[in-house]
Formats: structure tokens, sequence, C-alpha cells
């Protein structure tokens, strides 16, 4: 099985982040107080203090107000100028040969499920872990939270009940995690083997500590 984080990791942005920029350059949010919380929240995910309930519901309140139709031609607009040109050869090539190996391959994100999908699918990869979002009765977003956050020790929470869904548990697979951020300490160590991946520098730090591989594929942006 192989694992791997999206932003910073396959990606040299963080999508979230860089989808709230986007928001601004389209007029959906207020370009000054929008970057002033959005700046404000990254620095807290950095720091590992991010309360991630507040953050979701501030990322994705334009997108509430807007509705999907104007969410899917937006993010289309999205994947084309801002994604699309930061899908690194060297990622889909990582990705690409643990599926022809025949490895058990998913994204596991901190990011919300209607951000990162058509980025995953981007990847190739069909199965995404991602925090999710409460669905009103018309189908469309609340702006909370379902379930548990695929964020921290939240990430091993949603892995488990996804391996369990497919019948399967931790001893049943031999399991391989990518990750650059010291927020995914608690899955890089419950893995039989963490990779570094373009890592920030405590988790660099860590991983030469304990002996982890570290890969760098890219800078990161």
């Amino acid at each position: 099985m192989a694992l791997f984080d999206l932003d910073h990791t396959l990606l040299p942005i963080d999508s979230d982040y860089t989808w709230g920029e986007f928001t601004q350059q389209i007029g959906w949010t207020d370009p000054v107080e929008f970057k002033r919380r959005n700046d404000e929240f990254y620095a807290h995910y950095v720091a590992g203090t991010l309360d991630v309930h507040d953050y979701v519901r501030f990322a994705v309140e334009a997108l509430r107000e807007r509705g999907p139709e104007a969410y899917r031609e937006a993010h289309a607009r999205f994947m084309d100028e801002w994604i699309a040109p930061r899908l690194r050869a060297a990622a889909l090539d990582l990705v690409r040969a643990h599926q022809q190996a025949g490895d058990l391959v998913a994204i596991v994100t901190a990011t919300n499920e209607l951000v990162t999908r058509p980025i995953a699918a981007a990847f190739g990869v069909p199965e995404l872990i991602a925090v999710e979002l409460e669905r009103d009765a018309s189908g469309w977003i609340t702006g909370e939270i379902a379930g548990v956050p695929s964020m921290r020790e939240g990430k091993v929470v949603r892995v488990t009940k996804w391996l369990a869904g497919r019948g399967l548990d931790w001893l049943d697979v031999e399991s391989t995690f990518y990750s650059d951020s010291l927020n995914d300490l608690p899955l890089l160590e419950h893995v039989d083997h963490p990779v570094a991946t373009n890592p920030d520098a405590r988790l660099r730090t860590i991983a030469l500590e304990r002996g982890w591989r570290i890969l760098d594929l890219f800078e990161r942006e």
C-alpha cells in the first residue's frame, strides 16, 4: 500500500491555500481581508495549531454561497491555470510506479474533497481520503465537516476505516507513506516505510534522526 500526502508532497504548492488565492483573483472573496485570514490560518497549519473546523468554514464559505454549478466552472479553470502547470513529472512517475507494481494507492490529504478530488484524478488516483464536507437536503455543502477530518491523528483513523472497508487491517498490508509535513507525523509513525518527501525543516530533522528515507522530488513553491 502506498499512501501520498498531496500538498508540497505530490504538488509543489498547498492546493487549499492556492484555491483561496484563486478565489481572490476571480472576485469571490475580499482581496485584503481574505488574504489576511488565509495567511493566518496557513501559519497555524504550519505550526501544527490549526483548528480545522474553523478553517474549513472559512475556506468553503464562498463556494457554499455560489453553489455547485459555479464551483464546477471555477474549479475547471483552477485546474487549467493553477494546477496543471504544477503537475511535476517526478511526482506523476512515482505514483505510476506504485500503481504498476500492483500497490494499493491512495492520496490522503487534509484539504477538502471539493478542492482535491479533481487533482487526485489528474494524478490518476481514484482513491482519495480527504476532508469530507457535510451536505444539506439539496446535496450541497453546509460549511461543516462530515465525520473525522483527515488531519494529523485523523489520517490514521481515516486510513484504518478505509482499509476496513476493503476487509483489511494494517497487519494485512506493507505500508508506505510519503509526506512533507510534521502535521503528518502520526501517520508517518504508523506505516512500515515512512518517506519524508520534500520535507519541511522540522520533518527533515526528525527523518535524519530516525533514519527515515528522505526524497526530494522538486522544490517547494
